[in-house]
């Protein structure tokens, strides 16, 4: 298997031969010396696994991997089972990380021997650099402090790149072999099968949006889909199921945070009349009509959300006075 490195960064490329050189040399110009760097291509029909090829004959740490088109978790496996890491980092091909972004997560996970480690990021809209999960404190986490920061999706996103992980915790748990949105099923339970999870919030990486990003819905609330929709629907059901049994202590968060998630997702349908996504409205309304009064009630529950409780919940209630 040769020779264990301190990192090992995985990158996925499909069809991304304007922009995958940038992602590239981001990760090749790190102060970190003592990495490895798979690139699994994706099954492109462009150049990309071509560019690829290219930068392996310039530089011994670099290994690609061709497969045939599958799913993001399909081919982070692939990449996995030839990594030999001690921990394992991800970057997307149309990101670009920082010059000390390696060493800055192998040093914070080392300092707090951490399962795993993240910082914070930036994001650029059309041209805009914006501030992502960033904070100016250092934490070392238990799980369920972790979970939780996770979930409140304001230090922390569900996104891989940012994250270093062990690589054995990758050995309990793999990336699902379908979907397109794997990391909102899989970044939790690594969080939660964590000894300790460490964090900083210095922007150490670039998410970089555009029509063609897999995530550039975030950004954009007209450009959800109904796909998209029951994929995070169903995700979030299981989490919620998988955290409550792993982590009991949390149980009430997480079935808040799926519900949060459902009123947020209820206003952006409503709000901008997205009218693909009625079937996905319809369920959620009948999902919080009939947790009403449990989340409604909750600790957690922010204003805003009673809000839109009242807004779009409230009126499909026969008993109203009952329940609040």
């Amino acid at each position: 298997m040769g020779e264990m490195v301190k990192v090992s960064v995985i990158m996925l490329t499909y069809n991304r031969e304007t922009l995958v050189r940038r992602a590239i040399e981001s990760v090749l110009t790190q102060t970190m010396r003592d990495f490895e760097y798979i690139i699994v291509d994706n099954g492109s029909t462009d150049r990309s696994g071509d560019i690829a090829e290219e930068y392996a004959k310039t530089d011994s740490r670099i290994h690609v991997l061709h497969i045939p088109k599958s799913n993001i978790g399909t081919g982070r496996n692939a990449g996995l089972d030839m990594a030999r890491g001690e921990y394992v980092a991800f970057i997307d091909d149309d990101d670009t990380a920082e010059p000390d972004m390696l060493d800055f997560l192998y040093g914070l996970a080392k300092e707090a021997g951490a399962d795993i480690s993240f910082c914070g990021s930036t994001k650029e809209v059309e041209g805009e650099f914006l501030p992502n999960c960033m904070f100016e404190e250092k934490l070392v986490m238990t799980p369920e402090e972790a979970v939780i920061m996770l979930l409140k999706r304001k230090k922390c996103n569900a996104a891989m790149p940012t994250k270093l992980v062990k690589r054995e915790l990758f050995d309990e748990i793999c990336f699902l072999p379908e979907g397109k949105y794997d990391d909102i099923r899989a970044t939790y339970k690594y969080f939660a099968c964590a000894n300790k999870v460490a964090a900083y919030g210095m922007p150490k990486y670039c998410f970089w949006r555009h029509p063609g990003n897999n995530s550039a819905f975030t950004t954009n609330d007209l450009l959800l889909t109904p796909e998209q929709l029951d994929e995070y629907f169903n995700a979030f059901r299981e989490r919620t199921e998988y955290l409550s049994a792993k982590l009991p202590k949390i149980a009430d968060y997480a079935r808040y945070s799926e519900w949060s998630y459902m009123i947020s997702m209820c206003n952006k349908i409503s709000k901008n009349n997205l009218v693909s996504c009625q079937k996905q409205l319809e369920f959620v309304k009948k999902e919080l009509t009939a947790h009403y009064k449990e989340f409604y009630e909750s600790e957690y529950i922010e204003e805003f959300e009673r809000e839109f409780m009242r807004k779009y919940i409230l009126v499909n209630l026969s008993e109203k006075r009952e329940l609040i």
